[in-house]
Parts: C-alpha cells; structure tokens; sequence
C-alpha cells in the first residue's frame, strides 16, 4: 500500500473558516493498494465529512475538492 498526502492550503482554509474541525482532516489521504482483484484507489470524500456540522457554504467547498480529487485519481488510473 501506498499512502498519499495531499492538499492545497487555500482551500482547506476555505473550509475550516467555516467549519474548524474541517482542519483536523486535513490534509486529505488517498491509499493505493494492489489486492487480488487490481490496484485500488481510496479516498474519503472531504464533503461527507463535513456534511455533520450542517454548514452548506463548506460542504459545497468540499464537494468542489472531492470533484478535483476524483478527477485527479481517474487521471492517474
């Protein structure tokens, strides 16, 4: 398995404006692990983790950010 870190700053800020504890999620990781089945990629999306503090301005940036992430990962795949 590999463990990535990754992140930009400028958004995570964004969010823990909003939302403080959205910093203790940062910055996000994405797992690569080959199993039987093919390589898999995992990634918590950041919008289902803020979505419990009932803020929409800050889920709606963590949408944006899992979108990037997403794209990013079908990129490298």
């Amino acid at each position: 398995s590999i463990r990535l870190i990754i992140g930009n700053p400028l958004i995570m800020e964004s969010m823990a404006r909003l939302v403080p504890d959205a910093a203790s999620y940062a910055p996000v990781t994405v797992l690569i692990d080959r199993r039987s089945d093919g390589v898999h990629l995992s990634y918590d999306e950041m919008a289902s983790l803020l979505a419990p503090y009932g803020n929409a301005e800050a889920v709606e940036i963590a949408g944006d950010l899992d979108v990037k992430v997403r794209r990013l990962l079908q990129e490298a795949s």
